[in-house]
């Protein structure tokens, strides 16, 4: 059904939010039986690149040299032999192979190294196998971290639930950049000096320095997956 050009979807300078009524699917070199939507990229400003990737059944994806992290929404994947379920995730895997249709999210971005320390090793993992922690002492916003804190890894990627009525406790404004995909719930986003309505399947990329603020509306928790860079000095992450 056509809307006479509207949309929640909207792009600024130092942020963008795209609704799935916006997506544009193609496939990427390497792909077999998938598409990609791609939501931020260097096109865009940005200093990594966030897709979803949709699979049918049998579909594939071939290596990539640059880091690469997977969370599979739905569906199973086989990865390194190993088969990852909604939640599963992994860092720079091998091949991917879909065992049924599926959707992943995935986040890649060149590594940036730290003299003497070395380079971080593949890992699979599961979102449920990761603990909770709250956000400052708010039980009602919890965190889980998929990427461990070492000086290994130049990013993170964590999910945050909130439930009704939660919300960070400032407004951020900081150094570093984001990819946010809304995974479940809804609530209202601060993004600069604009207000948006969020939902489960919404997508986000901050701009560092762009001022952001979330908060939880409705009956059911709001959650979401996010990316940031981190580990590196300001200069590190020049682009």
């Amino acid at each position: 059904m056509h809307h006479f050009g509207e949309t929640r979807s909207a792009q600024r300078a130092n942020h963008l939010l795209q609704t799935p009524d916006t997506f544009v699917r193609s496939p990427l070199p390497g792909m077999r039986g998938a598409t990609a939507i791609v939501h931020t990229a260097p096109a865009l400003g940005a200093r990594f690149t966030q897709y979803t990737a949709e699979f049918e059944a049998g579909g594939s994806m071939e290596p990539t040299a640059w880091q690469r992290f997977l969370y599979v929404l739905e569906g199973e994947l086989e990865i390194d032999g190993t088969v990852l379920h909604s939640a599963g995730y992994a860092y720079f895997p091998n091949k991917v192979v879909a065992k049924t249709a599926a959707r992943v999210s995935v986040i890649e971005k060149p590594y940036r190294s730290l003299p003497g320390v070395s380079a971080p090793e593949r890992f699979i993992g599961r979102e449920d196998g990761i603990a909770a922690t709250p956000l400052n002492g708010d039980d009602a916003l919890r965190v889980r971290c998929l990427i461990p804190d070492t000086p290994a890894f130049d990013f993170a990627v964590n999910t945050m639930t909130y439930l009704p009525g939660a919300a960070l406790p400032m407004v951020e404004i900081h150094v570093m950049e984001h990819g946010l995909l809304m995974l479940e719930g809804g609530g209202i986003y601060r993004l600069g000096e604009h207000w948006y309505p969020v939902a489960a399947g919404d997508f986000i990329w901050m701009a560092p320095y762009c001022p952001q603020w979330f908060g939880a509306l409705g009956k059911t928790p709001a959650k979401y997956l996010i990316y940031k860079d981190w580990n590196r000095g300001p200069l590190d992450c020049k682009a």
